[in-house]
């Protein structure tokens, strides 16, 4: 099963630095890198600037619309009214259904702010050692996951902020 991460990073450049790490990491066999997002919020801009990273595709694509859905909700739309209706809800369910709930949302617009960066990753397979060795130095937090309340306990004290 895949998981799904949001990473903060403490500079605007962050997560893109640390996803031509990731892409380093697929290719090794060290992590499957299904596909990923990449948010960046440089100083001085009123609002980030998101991107899908698309020349990854694996077989548990989200696809753009789940990203476009996704950042418009965190950066762009202060707050979905009811009039939206049931295309609204039926949406919200499927985003659900991956780990992506009020909590995650909320989460994820406390961190990500005005000179940050984040990556949002949907991974699987990683060897975490061997993965952690390539981030010794690098300052990232994870902002929520879609895993047990266990495994995301060992995937912080493994990566916490490094």
């Amino acid at each position: 099963m895949a998981t799904l991460t949001a990473w903060k990073f403490d500079r605007p450049d962050g997560a893109s630095l640390a996803m031509r790490t990731l892409k380093e990491l697929n290719s090794a066999g060290l992590i499957d890198v299904q596909e990923a997002a990449i948010v960046e919020w440089p100083v001085g801009t009123r609002k980030p600037k998101t991107r899908q990273v698309d020349d990854l595709t694996g077989r548990y694509a989200l696809g753009g619309m789940f990203w476009g859905i996704l950042f418009g909700i965190l950066f762009f739309v202060p707050v979905i009214g009811a009039g939206v209706g049931a295309a609204a809800g039926a949406i919200w369910g499927k985003m659900e259904d991956v780990g992506v709930d009020h909590d995650f949302i909320n989460n994820v617009k406390e961190r990500v702010t005005e000179g940050t960066s984040a990556l949002f990753l949907l991974s699987s397979g990683a060897v975490a050692d061997r993965i952690r060795q390539r981030f010794v130095g690098t300052r990232m937090e994870l902002i929520e996951s879609n895993l047990s309340a266990e495994d995301e306990a060992a995937l912080r004290e493994r990566f916490g902020s490094i």
